[in-house]
C-alpha cells in the first residue's frame, strides 16, 4: 500500500503545480506582450517537448529503473520552474518550453506519467486496478483545480507586497520548480521492491499490435484535446466574457474539482457496462457540451454547459488507463503506458497553435466545435476497434 499512497501523494503534488501554472501562462505571456497566436505556438512546443520525453521512455525507458528517470524528471521540473521565471523573450522560453516539464493542457501531459502508471499497475489485484487508477487520477485533479484556486491569492499577495503582477507570477514559477523537488522527496520513499516491476519491463511483444492500434486513435482524442487546452481557454473566457484571473480560478477549480469525483463513478460504472462503454458512453455527451458552448449567448449558459462537461468529461481516465493496463502482458506495461500517453501530447501539439490562430482572426469559438468534433469521432473509432476487446476480468467465468 505505501508504493500506492506514494505514486498518489506525487501526482497531487504535481498537480497542484500543473493547475497554477496553466492558468498563469497566458496571462505571463501576454503580460510579455506575446499575441495568442505565439501563445499557441508556445503550448505547441512545449507539449512537443513532452511527448519526445515521454516517447523515449515508452520504447527505451525498459533499460533503466523506473526510479532513477522519475528522480531526473524532478530535477527537469525544477530547472523548469527557476529558468522560465526568468526568460522574458520568446525563443528562450520555447526552448526552456519544449526540453522541460510545463504543462499548459491542465491534464497530465509529462514523462511521469508512464512511469507512474506502470508501477501503479502491479500495486494490487487486477480487480481493484480501475479503483487504484480512479484515485491516482482523482487525486490529480482535484489538486490541479486547487491550484488553479491558488491563482485567486495573486491579488492579496499584490495588496500585501507591494510586487508588480509580473514579479509574482515569476514567483509562482519559481514555487513550480520546487514542487518538483518535493516530489523527488516523495519518490525516494518509493521501496526497492518497486524494482519488481522494472526487473520485467521489456519492450512491446505479443500486444504490439493492439497498443499501436490504441495510440493511433487516442491520436484523434489528443489532437481533438490541443484545441481545449485549459491556457488557450482561459485565454478565450478573458477575451469572450471578459473574466478576471480570480474568476477564471474559481471557475476552473470548481470544474476541476466536479471532474476530479466524478472519476469515483468510473470503477462501478465499469464494473456494470465495462471499460471501453465506460469511456465512450461518457465522453460523447460531454463532447456535445463543448460544442455547445461555442453558441452559449451568455457567460451563465456557458457555464452551465462547462460543468455537465466537467461531470462527464474525465470518467474516461481512469477506464482508459486500465484497459491499457488490462489487455498488454505486465511486462510490457511500462513500454505500453508509454506509447499510448505520447499521443497526447504529440498529436495534441499540433493544435494549440491552430486555435491560437483561430482564435486571433475570429471572435467565433472555432476551436471549440473542432475540438468536440474530433473526440466524438475518437469515440465512435474506439468503440468500433475495440468493444470486442475485453480485459480479463470482463470475461465471463
Amino acid at each position: 500500500m505505501r508504493p500506492t499512497l506514494t505514486l498518489i501523494a506525487a501526482r497531487g503534488v504535481r498537480g497542484f503545480g500543473d493547475g497554477f501554472t496553466a492558468l498563469l501562462l497566458p496571462v505571463y505571456l501576454t503580460t510579455l506582450g506575446f499575441s495568442a497566436f505565439q501563445v499557441g505556438v508556445l503550448t505547441t512546443v512545449t507539449l512537443l517537448g513532452s511527448a519526445a520525453l515521454t516517447l523515449a521512455i515508452g520504447f527505451a525507458g525498459h533499460r533503466i529503473a523506473a526510479k532513477r528517470l522519475l528522480f531526473a524528471a524532478c530535477g527537469l521540473m525544477g530547472l523548469t520552474g527557476v529558468v522560465f521565471s526568468q526568460a522574458h523573450s520568446f525563443w528562450p522560453l520555447a526552448l526552456v518550453g519544449f526540453v522541460g516539464t510545463l504543462n499548459p493542457s491542465g491534464g497530465d501531459v509529462s514523462p511521469f506519467l508512464p512511469l507512474e502508471q506502470s508501477l501503479l499497475a502491479h500495486a494490487g489485484a487486477p480487480s481493484q486496478r480501475t479503483r487504484l487508477f480512479a484515485l491516482y487520477a482523482l487525486t490529480g485533479s482535484l489538486m490541479t483545480a486547487v491550484g488553479a484556486l491558488a491563482v485567486g491569492l495573486l491579488g492579496p499577495l499584490r495588496l500585501a507586497t507591494g510586487l508588480s503582477p509580473l514579479a509574482l507570477i515569476e514567483m509562482a514559477f519559481v514555487l513550480y520548480g520546487v514542487l518538483g523537488l518535493i516530489a523527488y522527496v516523495l519518490y525516494r520513499k518509493l521501496p526497492d521492491l518497486t524494482a519488481g516491476a522494472d526487473a520485467g519491463r521489456t519492450p512491446l511483444g505479443p500486444s504490439r499490435g493492439n497498443v499501436y492500434a490504441l495510440a493511433a486513435i487516442f491520436c484523434v482524442d489528443a489532437f481533438g484535446g490541443g484545441f481545449l487546452v485549459q491556457s488557450l481557454f482561459a485565454l478565450w473566457l478573458f477575451h469572450r466574457f471578459g473574466l478576471t484571473l480570480t474568476a477564471a480560478g474559481a471557475f476552473f477549480f470548481w470544474t476541476g474539482t466536479l471532474s476530479a469525483i466524478s472519476q469515483l463513478a468510473a470503477p462501478v460504472l465499469a464494473q456494470r457496462i465495462g471499460l471501453i462503454r465506460t469511456m465512450v458512453f461518457t465522453h460523447i455527451p460531454a463532447s456535445l457540451c463543448v460544442i455547445a458552448v461555442a453558441f452559449a449567448p451568455n457567460v451563465r449558459i456557458a457555464f452551465a454547459l462547462l460543468f455537465v462537461r466537467a461531470l462527464l468529461s474525465s470518467m474516461d481516465v481512469p477506464a482508459r488507463t486500465s484497459y491499457v493496463m488490462a489487455i498488454v502482458t505486465p511486462e510490457e506495461r511500462a513500454a505500453a503506458a508509454g506509447v499510448t500517453n505520447v499521443p497526447r501530447s504529440l498529436a495534441a501539439a499540433f493544435s494549440p497553435a491552430l486555435a491560437g490562430l483561430m482564435f486571433s482572426v475570429s471572435p467565433f469559438a472555432w476551436p471549440l466545435v473542432i475540438g468536440g468534433t474530433l473526440k466524438i469521432t475518437y469515440d465512435l473509432l474506439l468503440l468500433w476497434r475495440f468493444q470486442r476487446i475485453r480485459p480479463p476480468e470482463e470475461l465471463d467465468p
